[in-house]
């Protein structure tokens, strides 16, 4: 974004809701919602104080969880599938993380390269920092780096935001690649919630080989990528 004094104003506005939504987040850990989202029964009764709104509710604390990323994402996933059950638990998940992941997309698209720097832990920005300026295969970078287990996908949001690739192309590039393991997500959660603790077990241990096998190899998928 250009640097007119209109522009400027409109950055500082968007940098102030920034700091904004930190601090509403840190409040609301002090009340222990941190505490709350890491026990499905203790967050269920919680939502239940919202009544009709709880989706509503539910969606909102997704997609902040994605601008903040502080709480992790798998978290809050899980817990959606505790909530709503494998189906529901998902959409709605992915409608938060959608909204989520969107609002980072243009936060960093209108506040540009330092704001990421600054945003974005210092050595995966190095990590990604190649791919800024990638056009014809950004598209399909992003989708790997999405699809790969282990990788910083809400921070991503963020680095997405200053490479030329589009809005649209990015919302749906990102959530077809995480589609997968926000399914999976909820499936432990509703497994748990159904008592169901063998197939939760099963494909949390199947969840954590992959991310284990995604975190191990990352390094060099990303290399690989360097050379499409």
């Amino acid at each position: 974004m250009k640097n007119t004094p209109y522009h400027l104003k409109v950055k500082m506005t968007i940098l102030i809701l920034f700091f904004v939504g930190i601090f509403l987040l840190a409040f609301f850990l002090s009340g222990d919602l941190y505490s709350i989202i890491k026990d499905p029964a203790l967050l269920k009764k919680w939502m239940n104080n919202f009544g009709t709104y709880q989706i509503l509710m539910f969606v909102l604390i997704q997609a902040f969880q994605v601008i903040i990323f502080i709480v992790p994402g798998e978290l809050v996933e899980i817990a959606a599938g505790f909530l709503f059950g494998t189906t529901l638990g998902s959409i709605y998940s992915i409608i938060g993380i959608a909204l989520g992941s969107a609002a980072s997309f243009i936060i960093a698209r209108v506040l540009g390269y330092e704001f990421v720097k600054w945003v974005v832990p210092e050595q995966m920005f190095n990590r990604w920092n190649i791919f800024i300026n990638e056009d014809k295969r950004g598209g399909t970078v992003l989708f790997l780096l999405y699809f790969i287990p282990g990788t910083p996908k809400d921070a991503l949001a963020y680095f997405a935001g200053i490479t030329p690739v589009s809005y649209l192309k990015f919302i749906f590039i990102s959530m077809f690649a995480r589609l997968p393991a926000i399914v999976f997500s909820a499936y432990i959660g509703a497994n748990i919630e159904q008592k169901e603790y063998t197939n939760a077990l099963i494909v949390s241990a199947i969840a954590g080989i992959a991310f284990l096998i995604g975190f191990i190899y990352k390094d060099r998928i990303i290399k690989w990528l360097y050379q499409l």
